[in-house]
């Protein structure tokens, strides 16, 4: 999973590094905690089902997605947490080290705005201990992305 992420950063032109954290981090806190950051800084890529259709948050570690404010704003009746089979069929990767790329097929993708706040962003790269560094404007661009209010 990992390496499908890193041929994908690669093809996409990121520029971040790539970094395995210990199997006991598994929160937003615990990984900010483990890499010297605020929460804020962690970019939790969450899967959500819409209809059968799945939808990707990238939301800053310190928020909860609103997930009756952020389906009327991208158009969608409901979103409801999608379950691990869903996540896996849709990502190729499991609950906890979804990355913003590296899916069998591109999937629409929201952004929060709130991350644009820290210098270093962190998200997984497609395994639940392995991350990645990047930017804001570098996430947008390599998910291409749409930003939207979260909270």
């Amino acid at each position: 999973m990992v390496a499908r992420f890193r041929a994908e950063h690669l093809r996409l032109g990121g520029t971040g590094e790539i970094v395995i954290l210990p199997d006991s981090v598994h929160t937003a806190a615990l990984a900010a905690a483990a890499l010297g950051c605020e929460p804020g800084a962690i970019a939790n890529s969450l899967v959500f089902d819409a209809g059968g259709s799945p939808v990707l948050v990238l939301t800053s570690g310190a928020h909860r997605v609103d997930t009756a404010k952020v389906a009327a704003t991208i158009g969608v009746q409901r979103l409801k947490r999608a379950s691990p089979d869903f996540v896996r069929e849709h990502t190729g990767q499991v609950i906890g080290g979804v990355s913003p790329i590296g899916h069998p097929a591109p999937l629409p993708t929201y952004l929060d705005p709130w991350l644009e706040q820290h210098p270093v962003v962190w998200a997984a790269a497609g395994h639940p201990a392995a991350v990645f560094s990047t930017t804001y404007d570098e996430l947008a661009r390599l998910t291409g992305a749409t930003v939207v209010a979260v909270e």
